[in-house]
């Protein structure tokens, strides 16, 4: 089957792109002939305040990539749609509404209609059918792209049902399968055995719906011995986090490290946690459960989408209500009573990828 991918890969950086390039691989060991149609520029910087690329991969990158989108070329995205008319399969990786535009392009070039037996046939992978943050503009967009695919795949039931109240296109869920960055490049990691080290992990891109406020205000009412390190990305709200940490009476507790983590520094940042914290207030499907597990690092995560799955409360990690400042208070004093960290470390595992690979390629191909 001639598959074709539209969606980031090195040099984008992140989840969505480490996730393209890891199904493009999947795909083409199953025997089909792939191609990966990315971005030459994806979105406007106001849009993505963050850094969009990097300048070494994060994994085995994929060979056949084209990589002319560019989301002020209009006249790009037609080409690029009639480009596609030969594929069996069109897969559209959907991070964010600001997309819709030059995906409909796309579908226009692409003289794709929404018929049974259509060719070629188009799926909007939705890593989420809406953002946790909304605009006015994100529902009309969606809702005109669902309503132009064969189907959409979404990675939750809740995203599922989100999918069916903007358009009545068929819908597949599949689990989000392991994408984890390389450990095997890790620098600066010791060979010392894992001790306690009081010290607790907030990591990846900082925005509100991901609690870093409600987890300082935990800290500060929790034990006292313990230290923070937030390290990721802010967008937004980095003075309004050093206010509240002086406010806390935390500076001495938290360190800041704003910015992306490259992924060969990634293991020795786990390497100095005793536990990776997720006080999310709301979440779709997130790898880092899995990553903190990767690294031998137990989780302390709230009950949203899909984290409490990948969590055994009291085996290799605890879960907590979302929101809750009291509830995360008591699962810090929870996690650092004696012998705790030790026992919850010993009962992480790592994750093997390859039977969740399975099961999503199978759902993304099947008739």
């Amino acid at each position: 089957m001639k598959i074709v991918l539209v969606g980031p890969t090195y040099p984008y950086k992140g989840g969505g792109a480490q996730h393209t390039t890891e199904l493009a691989h999947r795909l083409a060991a199953a025997g089909h002939d792939v191609v990966i149609e990315s971005w030459r520029a994806q979105y406007p910087s106001f849009l993505y305040p963050g850094q969009q690329t990097i300048d070494a991969p994060e994994g085995e990158p994929f060979g056949n990539v084209r990589r002319e989108l560019d989301w002020r070329r209009p006249d790009g995205w037609l080409r690029a749609g009639r480009r596609l008319r030969s594929a069996d399969l069109v897969v559209l990786a959907v991070l964010s509404p600001v997309q819709v535009p030059p995906y409909l392009g796309i579908l226009y070039g692409l003289g794709a209609r929404r018929r049974p037996g259509a060719t070629p046939r188009v799926v909007a992978l939705c890593h989420n059918v809406l953002p946790h943050e909304r605009r006015p503009y994100d529902r009309p967009l969606m809702k005109a792209l669902l309503r132009r695919v064969h189907l959409v795949l979404t990675h939750s039931d809740q995203q599922s049902a989100l999918a069916a109240d903007l358009a009545p296109t068929p819908r597949r869920v599949a689990v989000m399968p392991p994408h984890l960055p390389a450990r095997r490049d890790a620098t600066g990691v010791s060979e010392e055995p894992p001790r306690v080290r009081n010290r607790l992990l907030f990591f990846g891109l900082v925005r509100p719906y991901k609690g870093l406020d409600i987890l300082l205000r935990a800290l500060a009412a929790g034990p006292p011995q313990v230290s923070l390190t937030v390290a990721g990305e802010f967008w937004g709200g980095l003075e309004e986090t050093r206010e509240l940490i002086a406010e806390l009476g935390l500076t001495d507790r938290v360190e800041l490290r704003p910015g992306y983590v490259p992924a060969d520094q990634v293991p020795a940042l786990f390497e100095q946690a005793d536990a990776l914290v997720l006080p999310y207030r709301s979440a779709t499907a997130s790898q880092n459960v899995w990553l903190g597990h990767e690294h031998g690092v137990p989780v302390i995560a709230t009950r949203v989408g899909a984290l409490a799955d990948h969590i055994t409360d009291g085996v290799d990690g605890l879960l907590v209500e979302p929101g809750s400042v009291e509830a995360l208070t008591d699962a810090l004093n929870r996690f650092y009573a004696p012998g705790e960290p030790e026992r919850l470390r010993a009962g992480v595992k790592a994750v093997d990828p390859d039977p969740y690979w399975a099961r999503y390629v199978e759902t993304l191909l099947a008739p």
